[in-house]
């Protein structure tokens, strides 16, 4: 009888594999931990106040913090009130990057937070619900001698949520709020190497525009980019996996395509996240070294969706293949109950994706969060989501638990066999549960590196070495899946070894009731695997 790889390896042979792929993740964790830096950096910038009582704002000007062509500043606002400037008069203006440095498109991305300093004022304190609105105009160049050129011009709406701890009296006036931080800005690449932002805060009692906000001290931005050095390592792991993952994959569909009979469902479902892992591996990121693609976060997510999609799905049929009855194997139809949630769940994260990501490919500035409707509809699209995913593991926990029930069920007509066949089968169980066992250690990986880098500093030192810990959690668990999915294709590709071809029954002291008991009827060399048979129930159970 044939069956899979993992049926036919014998225990020495399997530990070697699976030593060669502890290796390879090791080294994976290593590779993050002790080569790249930190996965991201993060730069404050203090705005400077400009002064520009020009009409038509920002049509013929851009307004520089420093440089030669820098502009009229004033240090705070109370400087204004003699020199009798208006608030519409005033622009912040933030350089990126810092005086002497330059951005990269190894960096990737840039993802900016506003942090507003609001001191109270009895006679300007800040409203319930109360919205300031940004007028807000991003400019770049790449020579510090030339003129700088539109990327957006956008007036960018945001609710304000401070507190005053102290009481609200005359003695207190000039302490600040403490305002929540603010999304401002994402640009999906960094294509430039110098960027401005001017931005003004436009009064306008009549329309209530920016009334009731407080006096506005300073605004603070805090940038975040990808590190230039993290993305070398990155894009060379991609480089490597991508072709190591497509000779297996070509590798395994062609012993596939070899055999008499057509590919089961389990064996289409393992191509297919074959598939999906080489589409998240491809380095299309180094096209953005080149060129000013902002849509590669989108599209970042996307492939990232599809593969932990079809992931999902892969476990769902893995544990139904191995418990269902015949008649209701083998057809994707019957796990539409399973496999539903994941799509739902998966169609809502898409929506709101393209609702956030989507809009900044146009509008940087624009978040979904900063609307009550829009709030409201990207929680609604989360929760749906969360309702998918309980409701999955739920149905997986459940299939998993009457896989191995059946399983021990089968375990009892073991000892009446012969006991090179009961050898056989107990293998054969040890090694399904053994993947099992695997396959929930890779996902408790996930979520314990995860946890880590959340509560870390983001970096351990141990001696002289310094471990970058996320990092390491990045490179390792994106190693990890791509181990497990080679893992997976090699392990449960067709074997060309022929159990008991050369021995009959009686030599093995095998009973027709034995083998009709743990198997179907079925021997022939291109019969489906030796699991799939031993742990089903036969219809009439």
């Amino acid at each position: 009888m044939a069956g899979a790889i993992i049926e036919n390896m014998s225990t020495k042979k399997l530990c070697i594999v699976g030593g060669i792929l502890l290796v390879f993740q090791i080294i994976a964790f290593l590779v993050g931990g002790l080569i790249a830096p930190g996965p991201t950096a993060a730069v404050s910038y203090m705005s400077v106040k400009c002064v520009d009582v020009r009409k038509n704002h920002h049509k013929t000007k851009w307004l520089m913090p420093w440089g030669a062509n820098q502009c009229d500043k004033i240090r705070d606002i109370e400087e204004a009130i003699p020199r009798e400037i208006e608030a519409n008069d005033i622009v912040f203006s933030v350089h990126i990057p810092l005086p002497h440095m330059e951005m990269s498109p190894w960096f990737q991305f840039m993802l900016f937070i506003l942090q507003l300093d609001i001191a109270f004022k009895l006679n300007n304190q800040i409203r319930e619900n109360a919205e300031v609105s940004m007028d807000v105009s991003l400019a770049y160049r790449d020579d510090t001698f030339a003129e700088w050129t539109e990327m957006a011009h956008e007036r960018v709406p945001r609710k304000l949520k401070c507190t005053f701890t102290s009481p609200k009296t005359s003695e207190h006036e000039g302490r600040y709020y403490e305002c929540d931080v603010l999304p401002f800005m994402e640009i999906g690449s960094v294509a430039h190497k110098y960027y401005l932002l001017n931005i003004r805060l436009p009064v306008n009692e009549k329309k209530k525009i920016n009334v009731g906000i407080g006096e506005i001290k300073d605004i603070r931005l805090v940038g975040i980019h990808q590190n230039g050095g993290f993305t070398k390592v990155w894009f060379a792991m991609k480089t490597f996996l991508t072709p190591s993952i497509f000779i297996i994959m070509v590798w395994y569909w062609r012993r596939i395509t070899m055999m008499s009979r057509p590919p089961v469902l389990l064996e289409k479902v393992i191509f297919a996240l074959g598939i999906s892992m080489t589409f998240i591996n491809i380095p299309v990121e180094w096209f953005s070294i080149g060129f000013d693609w902002t849509w590669m976060l989108l599209f970042g997510d996307i492939r990232q969706g599809i593969f932990y999609a079809m992931l999902l799905s892969f476990w769902i049929i893995f544990c139904g293949e191995h418990m269902m009855d015949q008649h209701e194997r083998n057809h994707i139809a019957g796990y539409w109950k399973q496999v539903g949630p994941i799509a739902v769940g998966s169609f809502c994260l898409f929506i709101f994706d393209m609702c956030e990501r989507g809009v900044q490919l146009t509008n940087p500035f624009y978040s979904i969060w900063t609307t009550d409707v829009g709030t409201e509809l990207a929680m609604a699209f989360i929760i749906v989501a969360g309702i998918c995913l309980c409701l999955y593991f739920l149905f997986l926990c459940f299939m998993v638990f009457q896989v191995f029930r059946n399983i021990n069920g089968k375990q009892s007509s073991l000892p009446a066999m012969s006991k090179v066949r009961r050898l056989h089968y107990e293998g054969l169980i040890f090694r399904f549960k053994f993947l099992m066992l695997i396959t929930l250690a890779c996902a408790a990986m996930t979520v314990i590196f995860f946890i880590v880098s959340q509560v870390t500093e983001g970096h351990w030192k141990w001696g002289g070495v310094t471990v970058q810990v996320n990092s390491a959690f990045f490179t390792g668990i994106y190693g990890m899946w791509n181990l497990y999915v080679f893992a997976l294709m090699f392990l449960y590709a067709p074997s060309h070894k022929n159990y008991g071809d050369d021995q009959s029954n009686g030599d093995l002291g095998v009973h027709s009731g034995e083998e009709l008991q743990l198997t179907t009827t079925i021997t022939h060399v291109d019969a489906p695997t030796e699991i799939y048979k031993l742990t089903r129930k036969e219809a009439q159970e």
